[in-house]
């Protein structure tokens, strides 16, 4: 399949705002994105209705979806839980990779599509992205360690490195139930679906400001079991241009410029894009 016959939805309701860095990341690499608004998938006959059957890639943006009322991402996640329930469980046991970034990731955790222990969608969700332990918005340049490489979306990274991401937050706390959190946490580790871990500049495990946000065992970002639906809090699709970066200027002045323009974002998308171009 050409790059440019991938068909990637990119989901939308009231609040979102990440949707226009999230679509044009795609449209760089030369993919076929659309901008999707929830109505549209709700099987209404009119002439701009869409189904999920006819995309390859379902990304969920970040933002305040529905004003972030109940908890971030709860109202979003019931809505599609209602309109568009049974097909979304099928896109994603076709193996069909599934996205979400902050508000995004808060979605698919309200869920249940991850950690998506009881299959693609369950009736409530199995964990949690809590409030901030500093109970503040956390907005800055945030450390990430690479931890797997098996899922489609961290396919063109490699295991173990480290990359700059910005964190714009203030529910972004994972969290596993109290009374399982120890066995729930290491069937997350023994499955490789820890992928991305806060650390320091040394790549150590730190505390907060590193983790912006107090989350179990560092956790960034998770993949289900199968690897093709991902999460993570950090906003990939922010660099995807070096120039992005805070210290791009200084790199350029040390003689690094020879790296191109490629922010650490890129990566992210690159590799989903090229997992379906090689599937299809």
């Amino acid at each position: 399949m050409k790059v440019g016959d991938v068909r990637v939805c990119v989901l939308r309701i009231e609040g979102t705002n990440c949707e226009e860095e999230s679509f044009h990341a795609f449209d760089r690499l030369g993919a076929d994105a659309e901008f999707v608004h929830l109505k549209q998938l709700e099987g209404r006959k009119a002439a701009d209705a869409r189904s999920l059957e006819d995309y390859h890639i379902l990304f969920i943006p970040g933002g305040f979806s529905a004003g972030d009322y109940v908890r971030a991402g709860a109202i979003f996640a019931s809505r599609v839980r209602s309109a568009v329930r049974k097909d979304l469980a099928r896109f994603i046991e076709d193996g069909k990779p599934v996205g979400g970034v902050c508000n995004g990731f808060q979605v698919l955790v309200e869920l249940g599509s991850l950690p998506g222990f009881e299959g693609p969608v369950s009736d409530a969700p199995h964990a949690v992205l809590a409030t901030n332990d500093s109970n503040r918005f956390e907005c800055r340049p945030t450390l990430l360690k690479v931890e797997s490489t098996r899922s489609p979306w961290t396919s063109a990274y490699e295991r173990g490195q480290l990359i700059q991401v910005p964190s714009a937050h203030a529910e972004g706390k994972f969290l596993l139930p109290q009374e399982t959190e120890a066995e729930l946490l290491e069937r997350l580790r023994d499955k490789d679906q820890i992928a991305f871990r806060w650390v320091d500049p040394t790549g150590a495990y730190a505390g907060y400001p590193w983790n912006p946000n107090g989350s179990v065992d560092n956790i960034a970002g998770i993949c289900n079991e199968d690897g093709n639906v991902m999460g993570l809090m950090p906003h990939p699709e922010r660099v995807f241009f070096r120039t992005s970066m805070t210290d791009w200027t200084r790199e350029r002045q040390a003689g690094a410029a020879g790296r191109g323009d490629q922010g650490p974002g890129r990566p992210f998308f690159q590799g989903v894009l090229d997992y379906v171009r090689r599937k299809y």
